[in-house]
């Protein structure tokens, strides 16, 4: 199942890469007024004015089509708007514009190398802002951040999806009402990151509302082994589902 699901995803990145396979890097200048514009952005999320953050980071996507880091702050912005297709369409960019950094590594390695180190240099200026203010939010941006360092590793490696990226798609799917695809997206980040428990909580609640009382149990086991907090309240409610049949 995992082999299969993997090709999956592999072929899932492939259909979304195609949209920006053309698109090259951008010059320094448009790189800084890019980062210019997703930093506004940031401004706007940090004041909960979600319309305004989402429009900052499309002219950020705009000048610089392959800054993952606005890609998938767009999709937080709609989350946060309840706009979840156009969520599931901004996350599905993020993964496409990480693609495309990574094919194009082999031939622009330096300037490849230079944008991640930009975007890592983002994501540890929002770690210091959230110091001291929320554990889980820094948790969370610290694995973003492992996860960018990680990609920059080994140029000839395949590239895989990022678990937090497909954490985030899955749960606009799953808010979208569209459970199948969450489920797909959650397994695919369990695999990329089998520690992830968050992902696994997740899993857990589909489970149980597809009446796999096993999985679900199986589900929650994995969270709270990495550390996730699941809530008793999901707990009871698997635990009280009927038995399956055999």
């Amino acid at each position: 199942m995992a082999v299969r699901l993997a090709a999956r995803v592999a072929l899932l990145v492939l259909t979304f890469s195609s949209s920006l396979f053309a698109q090259g890097l951008a010059d320094d200048q448009t790189r800084r007024q890019a980062l210019d514009l997703y930093r506004m952005g940031q401004e706007y999320m940090a004041a909960e004015r979600f319309e305004l953050a989402a429009q900052s980071y499309m002219a950020a996507i705009d000048k610089d089509p392959l800054l993952s880091v606005a890609r998938y702050q767009l999709g937080q912005a709609y989350m946060n708007l309840k706009r979840y297709g156009s969520a599931i369409q901004a996350y599905k960019g993020c993964l496409d514009a990480m693609a495309r950094l990574h094919a194009l590594e082999e031939s622009s390695k330096f300037q490849v190398d230079k944008m991640r180190e930009e975007e890592i240099r983002e994501l540890r200026v929002e770690i210091n802002q959230v110091k001291g203010v929320s554990s889980l939010k820094r948790e969370v941006l610290e694995q973003r951040l492992h996860a960018l360092e990680s990609q920059r590793a080994d140029y000839r490696a395949e590239f895989h999806p990022p678990a937090f990226v497909l954490l985030a798609l899955g749960s606009a799917y799953f808010r979208n009402g569209e459970l199948a695809p969450a489920e797909e997206q959650w397994e695919a980040a369990v695999i990329a990151d089998p520690k992830y428990g968050e992902a696994h909580n997740n899993l857990a609640v589909i489970y149980m509302m597809t009446k796999r009382k096993k999985e679900a149990e199986e589900a929650v086991k994995a969270a709270e082994k990495s550390g996730f907090r699941v809530n008793p309240q999901l707990k009871s409610d698997i635990q009280s589902m009927p038995k399956e049949s055999s």
